[in-house]
């Protein structure tokens, strides 16, 4: 039971993360500093998604579960999670870098509308 926790909890972690990847850059509209974690954090997401590669918490997700009991899973924390909420049924690798290039494209331009800001 304490392991499925842990392993709920972890999930939990992620799912959080992956907003603040995605969304982290228009929380740097209000509070700038926010950047020095957001810029790590979308940089981090972008290359484990745009070279198909799995975040450890998914590899502690997955061991917590095991340890638990439970099934684990194949692939990572977006295809087992993400993907069947709201991507559609056989997304291709290609629509997976397209929307891992989507989520680079929309905190480029919110850093760049902070930094025209900034400068007037």
């Amino acid at each position: 039971m304490g392991y499925s926790l842990l392993a709920d909890a972890v999930v939990l972690i992620h799912g959080i993360f992956v907003l603040f990847v995605v969304l982290g850059g228009v929380a740097v509209l209000r509070w700038r500093r926010l950047a020095w974690l957001h810029v790590p954090a979308a940089v981090w997401g972008a290359l484990i998604e745009l070279t198909g590669g799995v975040c450890p918490l998914t590899h502690l997700e997955v061991w917590l579960r095991r340890r638990a009991g439970e099934q684990g899973y194949e692939g990572g924390f977006i295809d087992h999670y993400i993907l069947p909420l709201i991507y559609p049924a056989g997304l291709t690798r290609e629509g997976q870098i397209a929307l891992g290039l989507l989520v680079v494209a929309l905190n480029l331009a919110v850093y760049g509308f902070i930094l025209l800001r900034s400068r007037r």
